[in-house]
Protein backbone atom coordinates (compact mmCIF):
# COMPACT_ATOMS: atom_id res chain seq x y z
CA UNK A 1 0.00 0.00 0.00
CA UNK A 2 1.45 2.80 -0.78
CA UNK A 3 1.26 6.73 0.91
CA UNK A 4 -0.51 8.27 -2.14
CA UNK A 5 -4.00 5.69 -1.83
CA UNK A 6 -3.40 5.57 2.72
CA UNK A 7 -5.60 8.14 3.45
CA UNK A 8 -8.01 8.14 0.90
CA UNK A 9 -8.64 4.28 1.87
CA UNK A 10 -8.62 5.50 5.45
CA UNK A 11 -11.31 7.30 4.56
CA UNK A 12 -13.17 5.00 2.22
CA UNK A 13 -12.71 2.36 5.18
CA UNK A 14 -14.45 4.90 7.25
CA UNK A 15 -17.69 5.53 5.77
CA UNK A 16 -17.88 1.73 4.68
CA UNK A 17 -18.27 0.79 8.27
CA UNK A 18 -20.92 3.97 9.19
CA UNK A 19 -23.13 2.68 5.70
CA UNK A 20 -22.73 -0.95 7.12
CA UNK A 21 -23.75 0.33 10.50
CA UNK A 22 -26.70 1.91 9.10
CA UNK A 23 -27.97 -0.68 7.03
CA UNK A 24 -27.19 -3.58 8.87
CA UNK A 25 -26.80 -2.62 12.52
CA UNK A 26 -29.27 -5.01 13.50
CA UNK A 27 -27.32 -8.70 12.47
CA UNK A 28 -25.75 -10.04 15.42
CA UNK A 29 -22.91 -11.29 13.63
CA UNK A 30 -21.59 -8.41 12.60
CA UNK A 31 -22.03 -6.67 15.75
CA UNK A 32 -19.75 -9.38 17.35
CA UNK A 33 -17.25 -9.70 14.26
CA UNK A 34 -16.38 -5.87 14.02
CA UNK A 35 -16.24 -5.83 18.03
CA UNK A 36 -13.74 -8.68 18.15
CA UNK A 37 -11.66 -6.89 14.90
CA UNK A 38 -11.84 -3.22 17.20
CA UNK A 39 -10.68 -5.05 20.06
CA UNK A 40 -7.93 -7.00 17.83
CA UNK A 41 -6.60 -3.99 16.21
CA UNK A 42 -6.25 -1.44 18.76
CA UNK A 43 -3.93 -4.47 21.25
CA UNK A 44 -1.77 -4.75 18.18
CA UNK A 45 -1.51 -1.25 18.05
CA UNK A 46 -0.64 -1.06 22.02
CA UNK A 47 1.51 -3.63 21.30
CA UNK A 48 3.76 -2.15 18.97
CA UNK A 49 3.60 1.53 19.48
CA UNK A 50 5.82 1.70 22.53
CA UNK A 51 8.85 -0.14 21.19
CA UNK A 52 7.79 1.78 18.19
CA UNK A 53 8.59 5.08 20.06
CA UNK A 54 11.40 4.27 22.35
CA UNK A 55 13.58 3.11 19.59
CA UNK A 56 12.74 6.16 17.16
CA UNK A 57 13.76 8.34 19.78
CA UNK A 58 16.44 6.93 21.17
CA UNK A 59 17.72 6.66 17.35
CA UNK A 60 17.16 9.87 16.58
CA UNK A 61 18.97 10.89 19.49
CA UNK A 62 22.28 8.97 18.58
CA UNK A 63 22.09 10.53 15.08
CA UNK A 64 22.19 14.18 17.14
CA UNK A 65 25.31 13.09 18.38
CA UNK A 66 26.40 12.90 14.46
CA UNK A 67 24.94 16.18 13.64
CA UNK A 68 27.01 17.41 16.40
CA UNK A 69 30.11 17.04 14.99
CA UNK A 70 28.73 19.99 12.64
CA UNK A 71 28.99 22.17 16.08
CA UNK A 72 27.52 25.61 15.94
CA UNK A 73 25.37 24.73 12.79
CA UNK A 74 23.45 21.45 14.88
CA UNK A 75 23.50 23.72 17.78
CA UNK A 76 21.46 26.53 16.53
CA UNK A 77 19.28 24.34 14.02
CA UNK A 78 18.22 21.74 16.99
CA UNK A 79 17.83 24.86 19.23
CA UNK A 80 15.10 26.59 16.76
CA UNK A 81 13.59 23.30 15.95
CA UNK A 82 12.63 22.21 20.09
CA UNK A 83 11.83 26.72 20.54
CA UNK A 84 8.95 26.77 17.62
CA UNK A 85 7.36 23.10 18.45
CA UNK A 86 7.41 24.18 21.93
CA UNK A 87 5.60 27.78 20.30
CA UNK A 88 3.24 25.70 17.87
CA UNK A 89 2.14 23.51 20.96
CA UNK A 90 1.58 26.38 23.11
CA UNK A 91 -0.67 28.47 20.45
CA UNK A 92 -2.42 24.88 20.28
CA UNK A 93 -3.37 24.43 23.79
CA UNK A 94 -3.88 28.35 24.19
CA UNK A 95 -6.29 28.75 21.55
CA UNK A 96 -7.99 25.60 22.46
CA UNK A 97 -8.41 27.00 26.54
CA UNK A 98 -10.15 30.20 24.61
CA UNK A 99 -12.26 28.82 21.79
CA UNK A 100 -13.87 25.46 21.93
CA UNK A 101 -17.48 25.66 20.44
CA UNK A 102 -17.97 22.12 20.50
CA UNK A 103 -18.88 22.03 24.20
CA UNK A 104 -21.87 23.09 23.06
CA UNK A 105 -22.87 19.82 22.06
CA UNK A 106 -23.16 16.25 24.04
CA UNK A 107 -19.86 14.20 24.01
CA UNK A 108 -20.16 10.64 22.83
CA UNK A 109 -19.35 9.09 26.13
CA UNK A 110 -22.31 8.74 29.16
CA UNK A 111 -19.88 10.24 31.65
CA UNK A 112 -20.01 13.15 32.88
CA UNK A 113 -17.94 15.76 30.41
CA UNK A 114 -15.55 18.47 31.22
CA UNK A 115 -16.26 21.75 32.84
CA UNK A 116 -16.82 24.51 30.39
CA UNK A 117 -13.19 25.61 31.09
CA UNK A 118 -11.67 22.61 29.87
CA UNK A 119 -9.05 22.28 32.34
CA UNK A 120 -9.58 21.94 36.30
CA UNK A 121 -8.22 24.53 38.09
CA UNK A 122 -7.62 22.56 40.93
CA UNK A 123 -4.06 20.85 40.07
CA UNK A 124 -3.26 19.84 43.89
CA UNK A 125 -0.37 22.41 44.55
CA UNK A 126 2.37 23.45 42.41
CA UNK A 127 4.69 20.75 44.63
CA UNK A 128 2.41 17.79 44.28
CA UNK A 129 2.17 18.11 40.33
CA UNK A 130 5.98 17.98 40.09
CA UNK A 131 6.03 15.24 42.24
CA UNK A 132 3.50 13.59 40.15
CA UNK A 133 5.10 14.29 37.02
CA UNK A 134 8.31 13.44 38.14
CA UNK A 135 7.20 9.86 39.72
CA UNK A 136 5.90 8.98 36.00
CA UNK A 137 8.95 10.03 34.14
CA UNK A 138 11.48 8.46 36.60
CA UNK A 139 10.23 4.73 36.88
CA UNK A 140 11.74 1.27 36.08
CA UNK A 141 12.25 1.25 31.86
CA UNK A 142 10.38 -2.28 32.35
CA UNK A 143 7.78 -1.30 34.30
CA UNK A 144 7.32 1.85 32.05
CA UNK A 145 6.97 -0.80 28.71
CA UNK A 146 4.88 -2.84 30.71
CA UNK A 147 2.28 -0.60 32.16
CA UNK A 148 2.36 1.54 28.61
CA UNK A 149 3.24 4.46 30.89
CA UNK A 150 4.49 6.87 28.38
CA UNK A 151 6.04 9.50 29.72
CA UNK A 152 8.08 7.19 31.55
CA UNK A 153 9.11 5.33 28.24
CA UNK A 154 10.27 8.56 26.81
CA UNK A 155 12.06 9.56 29.79
CA UNK A 156 13.85 6.32 29.44
CA UNK A 157 14.42 7.20 25.81
CA UNK A 158 16.36 10.47 26.33
CA UNK A 159 18.27 9.29 29.11
CA UNK A 160 19.52 6.60 27.70
CA UNK A 161 19.84 8.15 23.97
CA UNK A 162 21.92 11.00 25.97
CA UNK A 163 24.34 8.79 28.00
CA UNK A 164 24.62 6.01 24.90
CA UNK A 165 25.70 9.47 23.13
CA UNK A 166 28.50 10.65 25.56
CA UNK A 167 29.49 7.12 26.07
CA UNK A 168 29.85 5.26 23.37
CA UNK A 169 33.37 5.85 21.45
CA UNK A 170 33.04 6.89 17.24
CA UNK A 171 33.51 3.64 15.69
CA UNK A 172 31.15 1.83 18.08
CA UNK A 173 28.72 -0.12 16.30
CA UNK A 174 25.67 0.36 18.70
CA UNK A 175 24.31 3.19 16.83
CA UNK A 176 24.10 1.00 13.83
CA UNK A 177 22.96 -1.74 15.44
CA UNK A 178 20.23 0.62 17.00
CA UNK A 179 18.90 1.83 13.57
CA UNK A 180 18.45 -2.01 12.42
CA UNK A 181 16.29 -2.52 15.44
CA UNK A 182 14.60 0.73 14.95
CA UNK A 183 13.88 -0.10 11.04
CA UNK A 184 12.98 -3.85 12.63
CA UNK A 185 10.19 -2.03 14.49
CA UNK A 186 9.35 -0.08 11.58
CA UNK A 187 8.89 -3.09 9.48
CA UNK A 188 6.29 -4.85 12.26
CA UNK A 189 4.25 -1.18 12.20
CA UNK A 190 3.98 -1.72 9.22
CA UNK A 191 2.42 -4.78 9.34
CA UNK A 192 0.02 -3.60 11.51
CA UNK A 193 -1.01 -0.41 9.55
CA UNK A 194 -1.41 -2.64 6.86
CA UNK A 195 -4.67 -3.80 8.65
CA UNK A 196 -5.57 -0.11 9.39
CA UNK A 197 -8.35 0.11 7.03
CA UNK A 198 -10.06 -2.97 8.29
CA UNK A 199 -9.38 -1.56 11.85
CA UNK A 200 -11.28 1.76 10.77
CA UNK A 201 -13.83 0.35 9.48
CA UNK A 202 -14.64 -1.69 12.53
CA UNK A 203 -14.30 0.90 15.03
CA UNK A 204 -16.69 3.26 12.66
CA UNK A 205 -19.18 0.96 12.86
CA UNK A 206 -19.16 0.63 16.42
CA UNK A 207 -18.76 4.19 16.27
CA UNK A 208 -22.05 4.73 14.06
CA UNK A 209 -25.04 4.50 16.62
CA UNK A 210 -23.23 7.49 19.21
CA UNK A 211 -22.17 9.96 15.83
CA UNK A 212 -25.13 12.07 14.91
CA UNK A 213 -25.50 15.37 13.89
CA UNK A 214 -24.09 17.17 16.49
CA UNK A 215 -21.05 15.39 16.48
CA UNK A 216 -20.32 15.89 12.90
CA UNK A 217 -21.30 19.82 13.91
CA UNK A 218 -18.76 19.30 16.93
CA UNK A 219 -15.96 17.81 14.19
CA UNK A 220 -16.69 21.49 12.36
CA UNK A 221 -15.67 23.45 14.80
CA UNK A 222 -12.35 21.42 15.59
CA UNK A 223 -11.60 21.83 12.11
CA UNK A 224 -12.05 25.77 11.95
CA UNK A 225 -10.09 25.65 15.81
CA UNK A 226 -7.08 23.65 14.15
CA UNK A 227 -7.28 26.42 11.16
CA UNK A 228 -7.26 28.91 13.08
CA UNK A 229 -4.30 28.36 15.04
CA UNK A 230 -2.13 27.34 12.23
CA UNK A 231 -2.40 30.25 10.39
CA UNK A 232 -1.59 31.79 13.63
CA UNK A 233 1.65 30.18 13.49
CA UNK A 234 2.17 30.16 9.80
CA UNK A 235 1.05 33.74 8.93
CA UNK A 236 1.68 35.31 11.90
CA UNK A 237 4.69 33.38 13.85
CA UNK A 238 7.26 32.28 11.65
CA UNK A 239 7.37 35.21 9.63
CA UNK A 240 7.69 37.19 13.09
CA UNK A 241 11.11 35.20 13.39
CA UNK A 242 12.52 35.05 10.13
CA UNK A 243 12.10 39.37 10.23
CA UNK A 244 13.28 39.78 13.82
CA UNK A 245 15.66 37.26 13.89
CA UNK A 246 16.99 36.76 9.98
CA UNK A 247 15.97 40.23 8.34
CA UNK A 248 13.88 38.77 5.66
CA UNK A 249 10.46 40.54 5.74
CA UNK A 250 6.90 38.69 5.70
CA UNK A 251 6.62 39.59 2.18
CA UNK A 252 9.64 38.66 1.10
CA UNK A 253 9.17 35.01 3.02
CA UNK A 254 5.96 34.67 1.34
CA UNK A 255 7.39 35.29 -2.45
CA UNK A 256 10.39 33.43 -2.00
CA UNK A 257 8.49 29.94 -0.01
CA UNK A 258 5.39 30.53 -2.24
CA UNK A 259 6.15 27.37 -4.79
CA UNK A 260 7.33 24.82 -2.30
CA UNK A 261 4.82 25.71 0.45
CA UNK A 262 1.90 25.41 -2.30
CA UNK A 263 3.99 22.04 -2.89
CA UNK A 264 3.54 20.73 0.40
CA UNK A 265 -0.09 21.85 -0.05
CA UNK A 266 -0.93 19.49 -2.88
CA UNK A 267 1.26 16.37 -1.52
CA UNK A 268 0.84 16.35 2.24
CA UNK A 269 4.47 15.32 2.26
CA UNK A 270 7.27 17.87 3.91
CA UNK A 271 9.56 14.59 2.21
CA UNK A 272 8.36 15.02 -0.83
CA UNK A 273 9.07 18.63 -1.35
CA UNK A 274 12.44 18.45 -0.02
CA UNK A 275 14.11 18.82 -3.18
CA UNK A 276 11.95 21.99 -3.79
CA UNK A 277 12.81 23.62 -0.55
CA UNK A 278 16.64 23.05 -0.98
CA UNK A 279 16.84 24.75 -4.21
CA UNK A 280 14.42 27.86 -2.46
CA UNK A 281 16.67 28.01 0.50
CA UNK A 282 19.49 28.39 -2.13
CA UNK A 283 18.55 30.35 -4.69
CA UNK A 284 15.26 32.56 -3.16
CA UNK A 285 16.52 32.84 0.45
CA UNK A 286 20.55 32.83 -0.11
CA UNK A 287 21.46 29.97 2.17
CA UNK A 288 24.66 28.23 1.33
CA UNK A 289 24.14 24.42 -0.40
CA UNK A 290 26.43 22.44 2.89
CA UNK A 291 24.04 24.80 5.24
CA UNK A 292 20.31 23.77 3.62
CA UNK A 293 21.34 19.84 3.04
CA UNK A 294 21.84 19.28 6.68
CA UNK A 295 18.81 22.21 8.02
CA UNK A 296 16.15 20.96 5.86
CA UNK A 297 16.14 16.77 5.66
CA UNK A 298 16.40 17.35 9.95
CA UNK A 299 13.44 19.70 9.64
CA UNK A 300 11.46 17.12 7.11
CA UNK A 301 12.14 14.05 10.25
CA UNK A 302 12.41 16.16 13.63
CA UNK A 303 10.39 19.84 13.08
CA UNK A 304 6.83 19.16 12.69
CA UNK A 305 5.45 22.65 14.24
CA UNK A 306 2.02 22.20 12.25
CA UNK A 307 2.05 18.21 13.63
CA UNK A 308 2.51 19.53 16.68
CA UNK A 309 -0.10 22.03 17.09
CA UNK A 310 -2.68 19.80 15.92
CA UNK A 311 -1.69 16.98 17.96
CA UNK A 312 -2.07 19.37 21.30
CA UNK A 313 -5.74 20.83 19.99
CA UNK A 314 -6.74 17.13 19.14
CA UNK A 315 -6.23 15.51 22.56
CA UNK A 316 -8.48 18.18 24.39
CA UNK A 317 -10.99 17.83 21.44
CA UNK A 318 -11.19 14.18 22.09
CA UNK A 319 -11.00 14.46 26.28
CA UNK A 320 -13.95 16.21 26.12
CA UNK A 321 -15.85 13.69 23.22
CA UNK A 322 -15.11 10.92 25.01
CA UNK A 323 -15.39 12.52 28.38
CA UNK A 324 -12.19 12.52 29.69
CA UNK A 325 -11.36 15.12 32.42
CA UNK A 326 -8.56 16.95 31.52
CA UNK A 327 -6.89 19.01 34.65
CA UNK A 328 -3.32 20.94 34.67
CA UNK A 329 -1.07 18.32 34.94
CA UNK A 330 -2.85 16.89 31.97
CA UNK A 331 -1.93 19.90 30.42
CA UNK A 332 1.77 19.67 31.36
CA UNK A 333 2.04 15.75 30.15
CA UNK A 334 0.19 17.19 26.82
CA UNK A 335 2.91 19.65 26.11
CA UNK A 336 6.12 17.34 27.00
CA UNK A 337 4.77 14.18 25.18
CA UNK A 338 3.48 16.24 22.22
CA UNK A 339 6.72 18.10 22.00
CA UNK A 340 8.92 14.23 22.11
CA UNK A 341 5.83 12.62 20.18
CA UNK A 342 6.26 15.16 17.42
CA UNK A 343 10.10 15.11 17.00
CA UNK A 344 10.02 11.34 17.17
CA UNK A 345 7.15 10.47 14.83
CA UNK A 346 8.51 7.34 13.20
CA UNK A 347 8.73 7.65 9.25
CA UNK A 348 6.31 5.57 8.04
CA UNK A 349 2.43 6.28 6.47
CA UNK A 350 0.22 7.73 9.26
CA UNK A 351 3.34 8.14 11.48
CA UNK A 352 1.33 11.03 12.66
CA UNK A 353 -1.63 8.77 13.83
CA UNK A 354 1.42 6.92 15.73
CA UNK A 355 2.56 10.33 17.55
CA UNK A 356 -1.50 11.17 18.48
CA UNK A 357 -2.03 7.33 19.84
CA UNK A 358 1.40 7.78 22.30
CA UNK A 359 -0.96 11.26 23.96
CA UNK A 360 -4.21 9.21 24.00
CA UNK A 361 -2.57 6.90 25.87
CA UNK A 362 -0.53 9.14 28.24
CA UNK A 363 -3.93 11.37 29.02
CA UNK A 364 -6.51 7.98 29.31
CA UNK A 365 -8.41 8.45 25.77
CA UNK A 366 -9.19 5.42 24.18
CA UNK A 367 -7.65 4.87 21.05
CA UNK A 368 -10.30 4.40 19.19
CA UNK A 369 -10.90 7.88 19.09
CA UNK A 370 -8.78 8.45 16.12
CA UNK A 371 -11.64 7.22 13.76
CA UNK A 372 -13.51 9.88 14.78
CA UNK A 373 -10.67 12.42 12.80
CA UNK A 374 -10.89 10.53 9.56
CA UNK A 375 -13.68 12.76 8.00
CA UNK A 376 -11.92 15.64 8.44
CA UNK A 377 -8.01 14.94 8.97
CA UNK A 378 -6.85 15.13 5.29
CA UNK A 379 -7.40 18.46 4.88
CA UNK A 380 -6.34 19.27 7.92
CA UNK A 381 -3.17 17.59 7.74
CA UNK A 382 -2.45 19.30 3.98
CA UNK A 383 -2.40 23.01 5.95
CA UNK A 384 -0.50 21.58 8.80
CA UNK A 385 2.63 19.88 6.35
CA UNK A 386 2.60 23.58 4.74
CA UNK A 387 3.46 24.76 8.10
CA UNK A 388 5.98 22.65 8.87
CA UNK A 389 7.69 22.80 5.03
CA UNK A 390 7.51 26.54 6.16
CA UNK A 391 8.91 25.91 9.58
CA UNK A 392 11.82 23.99 7.81
CA UNK A 393 13.09 27.00 5.54
CA UNK A 394 12.71 29.05 8.34
CA UNK A 395 15.04 26.96 10.26
CA UNK A 396 17.57 27.54 7.29
CA UNK A 397 17.33 31.54 7.66
CA UNK A 398 18.71 31.34 11.32
CA UNK A 399 20.54 28.84 10.70
CA UNK A 400 22.66 31.07 7.51
CA UNK A 401 22.15 34.07 10.07
CA UNK A 402 23.38 32.40 13.17
CA UNK A 403 26.09 29.80 12.43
Amino acid sequence: MTSKWFAPLLILAAFSGWLAASLFSGLTWLDTTTAIVQSSFLAALRMIIVPLIFFSLFSGVLQLRAAGAMGRLAGVTVAYYAFTSAIAITIGLIVVFFIHPWTAYPPLAEIPPLSSGLIDAEAGGVASLIGNLLNSMLVNPFSALAELNILGVLTTALLFGSAAALTLPTNSRWPALLEELTQTIYTCARWVLTTLPLGIFAITYQLTDRIDLNTLVSLGHFAGVVFGATAIHGVIVLPLIAWVLAGVTPLQLARAISQPVLTALMTSSSAATLPLSMTTAEEKLGVTRNKAAFVLPLGATINMDGTALFEGIAVIFLAYMFGVQIDAGSVIIIFLITMLASAGAPGIPSGSMAGLQVILLAVGIPLEAIGLLLLIERPLDTFRTAVNVEGDLVGALIAEKWS
